[in-house]
């Protein structure tokens, strides 16, 4: 019926346009699909609800267009990088502080790897290896010692020990994810899904370059590139974002109670006009360990059991069932505070038609 919304002629780069792409992130929607429904069904200063708001992709859109937005999910990383996305920044400062980072944490990697550039001012001899092993006591995470190379890992303790002392420090955490995300032993064409870490320099045949290549085991390259594109990209949203709310929520949607979480935003009191989200499909994928390296670096609390449809858990009639039953809870605990003519659009591949069950059991009624 619209055929337009498949948006091949819309190339990569402003499908992922400003801090849309600010971090990886598997199972999101492009900008241009939230964009095309907004336009059409809502107007400015309504407000948008998405209560499972993964990287935030319809609350950056909505904002753009001058609407209020609100996000909801259970996963304390996703809310990171949507709070990222969101924030609202002293560019200047912003940049500055990414770039001394990056500059201090190259200065190390330089000693790490024996350069002849390595300043020794900063890192005596000396001192060097009681910093390395001070790294290393910081590190008790198997998994971070085991899928990166040991130079990688020290030179991105070593990024992690400098943010407490900068005043945008989950922006910088964004960073280091974004990078270390890149340099784990694994192959170039499996950065989502890896199986199984590679040994330091060992060669792959890589589908994605179409030769052979090694692991990476420098990962100053990726956080020279992505310090860089993370200034340009939030200092392009900066001069297109509007003033309207954005508020994120962690929480769980099929008990949150909205209206006290919003009480102390300009949203107070304020119904909701309507719902877009993209909600997990079933057996798909597994939200918390997509972005295992970013809660093993960071300690953050994983709340794997709370997730709906995980991949884990399989696409058998059961795990459908279950599917049904999560999803209809988070209608029928925030359908209250939206509009009785409040318009909500699902994005789903509905393989297994679950969707006439969910809106027969929320009480809603599917009109197109």
């Amino acid at each position: 019926m619209y055929p337009e919304l498949g948006f091949y002629d819309i190339p990569e780069y402003k499908r992922t346009k400003h801090v849309h792409r600010l971090h990886p992130y598997l199972g999101k929607f492009i900008p241009q699909l939230v964009e095309w429904f907004l336009s059409r069904y809502f107007k400015a200063d309504d407000v948008i609800l998405d209560p499972f708001m993964g990287s935030g992709t319809t609350l950056i859109q909505g904002n753009e267009m001058k609407m209020h937005t609100v996000g909801i999910d259970i996963s304390p990383f996703n809310c990171l990088i949507a709070h990222i996305k969101a924030a609202k920044y002293d560019i200047a400062k912003a940049r500055a502080e990414i770039l001394e980072v990056e500059q201090r944490v190259t200065l190390f990697s330089k000693y790490l790897t024996n350069s002849s550039e390595a300043d020794l001012t900063f890192f005596p001899e000396n001192r060097m290896e009681n910093l390395k092993a001070s790294l290393l006591q910081e590190c008790n995470s198997e998994y971070l010692r085991t899928w990166f190379a040991p130079r990688d890992l020290l030179m991105m303790l070593y990024y992690r020990r400098l943010i407490p002392h900068y005043q945008y420090q989950d922006l910088l955490r964004v960073v280091l994810s974004r990078s270390v995300r890149s340099s784990r032993l694994v192959p170039h064409y499996d950065l989502a899904t890896p199986k199984a870490p590679l040994p330091v320099g060992k060669q792959y045949w890589c589908r994605k370059h179409n030769r052979f290549c090694m692991p990476l085991d420098n990962c100053i390259t990726k956080i020279h590139t992505y310090s860089g594109d993370t200034v340009r990209r939030i200092a392009e949203f900066d001069k297109l974002r509007s003033n309207k709310t954005i508020a994120i929520i962690q929480a769980d949607s099929r008990d949150v109670y909205l209206p006290a979480k919003l009480a102390n935003t300009a949203l107070a009191n304020r119904p909701i006009d309507g719902i877009f989200t993209l909600p997990p499909y079933v057996g798909q994928i597994d939200y918390h360990d997509q972005h295992i390296y970013a809660y093993e670096l960071f300690g953050f609390p994983r709340q794997d059991e709370l997730e709906i449809g995980p991949k884990k858990n399989g696409k058998s009639k059961q795990a459908q069932q279950e599917y049904i039953t999560g999803i209809v809870a988070v209608f029928k605990n925030l359908l209250p505070i939206v509009k009785s003519d409040g318009r909500i659009f699902v994005v789903a591949n509905d393989r297994f038609h679950l969707y006439p069950e969910i809106a027969r059991q929320s009480g809603l009624r599917i009109i197109d």
